[in-house]
């Protein structure tokens, strides 16, 4: 072995631990492939299997980063591996012949970019699959072998929080309890899925790779531009869209508060924050078919001319046994607003997309026939789109001569969250995908007719 392979307690504790799947994300050189690589090892040489898969991006990709470097397959295990590149003898796929203690294990490497290749494996039942870098990998792959395995084990550095990869397999899992500290928050707030039982997420990050020296962790640190996409998936450990991000600024250090943040700021004795407006916005789309969703945002704009998101209500009705219709939203509607009228205050006026018609005529006719207090009027668009972009880029920011941003979201709001770190540009015109924007369409809807109040200072 050319160099010596060095284990943290918590490698340890993750090498011990016994799951029938497994997710290690985390920084960039914090070990996961390494150390994933020989648990992976591990578990085939114990699997009562003899068919297992170990993937990757595509074959040039495996060999280089997996099976011949230095700590790879064929450093660590020696004369007890043999990989035969264009496969042998029965096995016509690329393969790895590992000699373990009970009996020879045929383990098939496969790059996820070849779907003819790779469908050549799915009759199969297997043991073990190892999918490297799983974030990228095709997810009809992803599906297809994490259905016929008795253990699945992926790794990968935060990405974009909107991938399918997350919504159906990382986020169901969850970490141990005694490790959950070790993530950032925001990421262990992620992982909300309904979880699978057993399933196990690991967060790795630079202090877990004992193998890698100070000298070089400045190095690679230093060579990451701070406040890009990259610095935050690989060297903080965050999950963002790498590229394309209408709000690249937006983060949990600057935007994000707590309500406790706010309830003492508001009772600071020599200068507390006073809010001056309430409003409300509406966002609806009710297709069955789509991830679109119905969204209320509840904001308030204070002395100091900062923007506070402070609750929000979401629906999507894709996910609803009985989809809601517009003459369901007035009664949900108010009882929004009555909630936060009663923790915050009052917000007399209330603005509904105005391609929303139905809805519209729904809450009127509420109003006429329960009486209300709100005002439900249609919003205000006469400010465009990348115009509204552009004061939330600004209101977003921290600088020199402003240390706190103008647009804070409380932590509670999970959906506005997530929109504003995955909301993206389309690849071929200056103007943003119509998706993840819910949320977002809400707030601006609110705030567009007290725009001139937000950013000013106080």
């Amino acid at each position: 072995m050319s160099e010596q392979l060095l284990l943290s307690d918590k490698y340890k504790a993750f090498l011990k631990h016994n799951a029938p799947v497994e997710f290690m994300e985390g920084t960039t050189f914090s070990g996961k492939t390494t150390v994933g690589i020989v648990k992976f090892m591990l578990k085939v040489a114990d699997s009562p299997k003899k068919l297992h898969v170990l993937s990757g991006l595509d074959l040039g990709t495996i060999e280089k980063n997996i099976i011949n470097k230095d700590l790879g397959i064929t450093d660590i295990f020696g004369s007890l591996v043999e990989y035969n590149a264009s496969g042998k003898g029965e096995h016509s796929l690329p393969h790895i012949v590992y000699q373990t203690p009970r009996g020879v294990k045929i383990i098939y490497v496969l790059g996820y970019d070849n779907k003819s290749r790779w469908k050549k494996a799915l009759g199969g039942q297997y043991g073990c699959v190892y999918i490297d870098e799983i974030n990228i990998a095709d997810m009809n792959y992803v599906r297809e072998i994490s259905m016929r395995c008795d253990y699945l084990l992926g790794t990968l550095n935060p990405d974009d929080p909107s991938l399918l990869i997350y919504k159906e397999y990382i986020n169901h899992s969850r970490p141990l309890p005694e490790y959950k500290a070790d993530a950032p928050a925001e990421l262990n707030d992620m992982l909300n899925e309904e979880p699978k039982p057993g399933w196990v997420h690991w967060f790795f990050s630079f202090e877990h790779n004992l193998g890698l020296t100070e000298e070089k962790l400045k190095q690679i640190i230093t060579n990451v531009p701070k406040g890009t996409k990259l610095y935050k998936n690989k060297i903080q450990g965050l999950r963002g869209r790498a590229t394309g991000l209408v709000f690249p600024n937006f983060s949990s250090k600057n935007n994000v508060r707590s309500i406790d943040w706010v309830k003492k700021r508001m009772a600071d004795k020599d200068n507390p924050l006073k809010f001056e407006v309430f409003t409300c916005g509406v966002d609806t789309a009710y297709s069955q078919e789509s991830p679109d969703t119905i969204a209320f945002i509840f904001q308030g704009i204070t002395d100091k001319g900062q923007l506070i998101i402070l609750d929000e209500e979401v629906y999507n009705n894709a996910n609803l046994d009985i989809p809601l219709a517009p003459s369901d939203i007035p009664p949900r509607l108010v009882a929004f607003l009555e909630r936060n009228r009663q923790k915050w205050g009052f917000a007399r006026d209330v603005f509904i997309d105005n391609a929303d018609q139905a809805t519209i005529t729904e809450l009127k006719k509420y109003k006429r026939q329960h009486g209300s207090v709100y005002n439900f009027l249609s919003a205000y668009k006469k400010v465009q789109v990348i115009d509204r972009i552009h004061l939330m880029l600004g209101w977003l920011n921290v600088n020199e001569t402003k240390s706190e941003a103008d647009y804070i979201v409380l932590d509670h709001c999970k959906e506005h969250i997530r929109e504003l770190e995955s909301y993206s540009w389309k690849e071929d015109k200056y103007e943003p995908e119509d998706r993840n924007d819910h949320t977002i369409n809400a707030s601006q809807y609110g705030w567009m007719p007290f725009r001139t109040k937000i950013g000013v200072g106080g």
